[in-house]
């Protein structure tokens, strides 16, 4: 994260701890609640579970979030997602249904940004913004508008666009094109 360099050691610990603390939060389960009511000692043996296949999150299927071409793809390094060039105003549409966990611009080098929790697996954030219509707790449906095309702390019109499993920068492209990515 090379933005956290540029800022004062103050601020360069509250954006580490803002950003890890989302990437935490997006991707650990909640535990389950404690049950108020205690189990009466069992008298008969419960009979043995089913064997079933432990079930997996599933992936969202992701759409496109512009209509632009890529200006830059994933890198895992210097570019953790793909740019997408485009028109400033354009509109910038949820790749899935989800909850944004976050919209906001202290996170310097991304803009104006919002990040959707899809489900316990997967995030995906859209950064340059210039006008996010969506705000934290929100419930986004797949292809709704969420913000508009922009250039906020990037030099041309774009939206930079990234897809995380299990917190990790994944390449988007495979999402998008509808292959199962691993």
């Amino acid at each position: 994260m090379r933005f956290l360099l540029n800022l004062s050691p103050t601020l360069r610990v509250a954006a580490g701890v803002l950003l890890g603390a989302l990437l935490v939060a997006c991707s650990t389960p909640t535990p389950p609640a404690p049950s108020a009511r205690r189990r009466a000692p069992a008298v008969v043996a419960p009979a043995p579970a089913p064997k079933v296949a432990p079930k997996q999150a599933s992936t969202p299927r992701f759409i496109r979030p512009a209509p632009g071409a890529a200006i830059a793809r994933f890198d895992g390094h210097g570019n953790k997602g793909i740019d997408i060039g485009g028109v400033s105003g354009e509109p910038i549409v949820a790749a899935a249904d989800g909850t944004v966990v976050y919209a906001g611009s202290e996170l310097r080098s991304y803009g104006n940004m919002i990040i959707l929790k899809h489900n316990d697996t997967f995030l995906t954030a859209y950064a340059h913004t210039s006008v996010m219509l969506v705000k934290e707790n929100d419930s986004v449906r797949q292809g709704q508008k969420i913000a508009e095309m922009g250039s906020s702390e990037a030099g041309r019109t774009q939206l930079h666009f990234e897809v995380r499993r299990n917190g990790v920068a994944v390449d988007p492209q495979p999402y998008l094109d509808g292959m199962p990515a691993h």
